[in-house]
């Protein structure tokens, strides 16, 4: 079983492979100031353990024993793909990277469409204002221009990403139809117009009662 200490050690390993800190944030699903704590908690000359009281509020979501099956993640595809059929035929599916690519070509497999995929501006981010950066979409795969497009990730965090990426695929010239997400940790119900589905949604009882 995963715990935070199991999480810092894996953060520290990411980062010693040399992935950005955005880039383990995705690897973990977990936010990217989460990322950074994780990180700095396992810098070399911290003797004392973790101080859990100074963490990030977020959720490790382990969705590994789906992921690591090709048949679990074609069963996975149809029900996305169900999922966002109710919102209009699209044309083509465009998979945010990493994670949400392989989840992306299930669901374009099940609908018998085109693949795109996207890297959001995150995977190079490392400190600072993250709009420095930015994202692109893969020439490998299928152009969103003048398409009617899914798009498709494995969670939503904070909901900066899939923004993103709406944003990126209007800007070169295609339609969002809908969004769709195995997990949804922020309760992102839309993207301007463009509905935002999720298999699975979490609900923080705290802040509700805070509130």
């Amino acid at each position: 079983m995963k715990n935070v200490d199991s999480l810092v050690t894996e953060a520290a390993e990411l980062a010693e492979s040399g992935l950005s800190k955005g880039e383990i944030a995705d690897e973990l699903n977990v936010s990217r100031e989460t990322s950074s704590w994780l990180i700095d908690r396992a810098t070399p000359d911290t003797e004392t353990p973790p101080d859990r009281s100074q963490s990030p509020h977020d959720i490790h979501i382990d969705w590994s024993t789906v992921g690591q099956n090709g048949r679990r993640l074609d069963h996975l595809g149809g029900m996305l793909a169900d999922v966002l059929s109710t919102d209009g035929p699209a044309d083509l599916v465009v998979g945010i990277e990493k994670a949400g690519v392989p989840v992306a070509t299930a669901v374009a497999s099940e609908l018998e469409v085109d693949l795109s995929t996207y890297t959001p501006r995150k995977h190079r981010w490392e400190e600072g204002d993250i709009d420095q950066y930015s994202g692109s979409f893969s020439h490998n795969f299928s152009t969103v221009d003048g398409a009617d497009c899914y798009v498709v990730d494995d969670m939503i965090t904070s909901g900066t990403t899939i923004t993103e990426t709406v944003e990126a695929i209007e800007n070169e010239g295609g339609n969002v139809v809908g969004c769709a997400v195995i997990v949804d940790k922020s309760g992102m119900d839309r993207v301007d117009d463009v509905p935002v589905r999720s298999l699975i949604s979490l609900v923080d009882l705290n802040v509700e009662r805070e509130q």
